[in-house]
């Protein structure tokens, strides 16, 4: 990785700064499993139903809408270093806060504290990545970052029952806090934009300045001149149709286990811990698979559409999932996983591969709101249709109608960006379309 066949040896700072992300990412999804994870504890002590927990979770989807749409365009004002430092500031703060907590509607307010400071993850990692890697490298980079993802829904499931149940589940929420306020020391150390960095070798600046593009722009940007391109609407339908499935894994699968197989937390930890152990390994490698065609000659835009559709593909065996053993489950959610968190890398990829980089945190803002709004909609249907059908004494026929949806989001969201945006290539934004100015030393 810290070669280039072009100019030789180069240094490998770069993939410093994607571990930085990584971890960044990890924590975030820590964060965001607690909740799911102690519901089999707090539903004796809340009493609430599942349509309330939908809306406690759509309450932070609300309130990371918000959060990606203000994050995206603050840091392209003020760079990734601020940006990212107040988000992960903002949101260890809130996990902590849920701490204080012990009624629905104090949870209801800590989960939109929470949203509201993880808004600034995926925007500050988006851009990060465009500044620091040629695009060659950007769509490995964003599946490494975005395996935190993963790792991070590894952990969880792992650790925090087992924390919970030995120093009380107020002990989750500090711990997830405390060590977020960890990585914000890393990242006050350790990051800088390239140009800014004394110690990155002339090397690695160059190979990382390869393309041709405004590595050297900065400035301000409406949501309106954004929204005027048919290439920013396919990110953002593509983000609007499938994050939610996502969503849907976090949230419901602890549930789903108990409700359906008889699994409590206690047991269906090592499920969820195997599931996510598929998705960490297969996703980067659904990822590297651009790489791969694109160095056997595919451009960059067939190689990403490529790697898109194979993912869309490898999600609908998730279909049948219902009525397959606990382990074949267990395979086939796996696989699911992993194929989305494919396709997200390729989707935030094709964000940088045609937009300007004063402009990219924006654009995965709009794009991550419409996400979330999705996320919104889809736990509060999921809430009221699993609700109906356990009074119907059939809560396995809910999930396997929410298994269908999850499995055929991903082509039909295929089709929609593909017509939308049929090659992903850098757009012409000249005469005056965005406002910026050149810098010689831009925003970290």
């Amino acid at each position: 990785m810290g070669q280039d066949s072009g100019s030789g040896r180069v240094g490998g700072y770069r993939w410093i700064v994607c571990a930085l992300l990584f971890f960044a990412t990890t924590v975030n999804y820590i964060d965001r499993q607690i909740l799911s994870l102690l519901k089999p504890i707090l539903d004796d002590q809340l009493r609430w139903t599942n349509e309330q927990f939908g809306q406690v979770n759509a309450a932070f989807q609300a309130a990371y809408a918000v959060g990606l749409l203000f994050f995206g365009a603050f840091i392209d004002r003020w760079g990734t270093k601020i940006g990212y430092a107040v988000s992960i500031a903002a949101w260890s703060l809130a996990a902590m806060g849920h701490a204080l907590v012990g009624s629905i509607s104090g949870f209801f307010i800590a989960r939109v504290a929470l949203g509201l400071g993880e808004g600034g993850n995926f925007p500050s990692a988006i851009k990060t990545v465009a500044l620091w890697f040629p695009k060659k490298e950007r769509a490995f980079a964003t599946a490494l970052f975005n395996s935190g993802a993963n790792v991070g829904a590894i952990v969880a499931p792992a650790i925090i029952p087992w924390v919970a149940l030995t120093w009380g589940w107020r002990s989750a929420f500090v711990a997830a806090g405390v060590a977020g306020f960890g990585w914000l020391v890393l990242w006050t150390v350790f990051y800088q934009v390239p140009e800014r960095l004394k110690t990155l070798s002339a090397a690695e600046l160059a190979h990382i300045r390869s393309d041709a593009d405004d590595s050297g722009v900065v400035g301000k940007v409406r949501w309106s001149q954004i929204l005027r391109y048919r290439q920013a609407w396919a990110f953002i339908v593509g983000k609007f149709m499938t994050d939610p499935v996502w969503w849907f894994f976090l949230i419901w699968l602890p549930d789903y286990f108990k409700k359906t197989r008889g699994l409590d937390i206690k047991k269906s930890w090592v499920h969820l811990v195997t599931i996510y152990s598929i998705v960490t390994v297969l996703s980067i490698l659904g990822s590297w698979l651009t790489g791969s065609l694109t160095r056997r000659g595919y451009s960059v835009s067939r190689a990403r559409k490529t790697g898109m559709f194979v993912a869309a593909c490898c999600v609908l065996p998730i279909l049948f999932v219902t009525r397959l053993g606990d382990w074949g489950a267990v395979i086939v959610i796996g696989v699911a996983g992993a194929a989305h968190q494919a396709w997200s890398a390729n989707l935030f990829t094709s964000a940088s591969d045609m937009f300007p980089k004063h402009a990219i945190a924006s654009v995965v803002g709009l794009g991550g709101m419409a996400g979330s709004i999705g996320g919104i909609l889809f736990p509060l249907y999921s809430g009221k249709l699993l609700d109906r059908f356990q009074a119907a004494g059939n809560v396995t026929a809910g999930y396997t109608v929410l298994f269908m949806i999850c499995g055929s989001a991903y082509l039909a969201a295929f089709a929609i960006n593909h017509l939308l945006a049929p090659r992903f290539e850098p757009l012409n934004m000249s005469g005056g379309s965005f406002k910026a100015r050149t810098a010689t030393d831009p925003r970290p």
